[in-house]
């Protein structure tokens, strides 16, 4: 639909949209994105989620509390080598705030994933009608977002993310 990053909506226009349901599927194992750089370092130094961190997630921890109050279901589902990644430990470490906003959240072991046909990007899927895919350099550094609307692509996406959340298991019973 829209290959050029500058012309894709900001992601809370793109959910506050949605109806019924918000997917994510995460297929890295390290991310270095710069709005994550200071809480990623606090946590490394710290071992914890401080309340300086979970005050600058706010704005997202209040965009999920809207868009789930409003009926929409919001999944998210990674796939993660085992053992995992630092990087993983820390998103670990931070996930019962999406969950306590109302985010399902599960977990997937690469190796359970193995047999599964995967996009090769991660994505946003919503309403089952627009994808919004996350490029990431190999470091981890966003490289943009784009915008899909073909049916064969959703389908392809639909169908990846809900065969990960079958055999993933939910974020309060997976143990890193």
């Amino acid at each position: 639909m829209k290959p050029n990053s500058a012309s894709v909506p900001p992601f809370a226009e793109l959910v506050q949209a949605c109806h019924r349901s918000a997917v994510h599927l995460e297929l890295r194992d390290s991310y270095g994105v710069t709005s994550e750089e200071r809480d990623f370092a606090e946590w490394r130094r710290l071992g914890l989620i401080s309340s300086e961190s979970v005050e600058r997630r706010r704005s997202w921890l209040e965009l999920v509390r809207s868009v789930v109050g409003r009926g929409v279901v919001m999944r998210r589902a990674r796939v993660v080598s085992v053992p995992v990644s630092e990087y993983i430990r820390y998103e670990h470490a931070g996930t019962h705030l999406n969950v306590e906003a109302g985010e399902l959240v599960r977990w997937l072991p690469r190796r359970n994933a193995a047999k599964l046909a995967l996009p090769g990007a991660d994505f946003w899927l919503l309403d089952d009608r627009l994808v919004r895919f996350g490029h990431f350099s190999g470091e981890g550094a966003l490289a943009g977002h784009e915008l899909c609307d073909d049916p064969a692509v959703i389908k392809l996406c639909a169908d990846a993310f809900e065969s990960v959340w079958e055999l993933g298991t939910p974020h309060e019973s997976f143990t890193i």
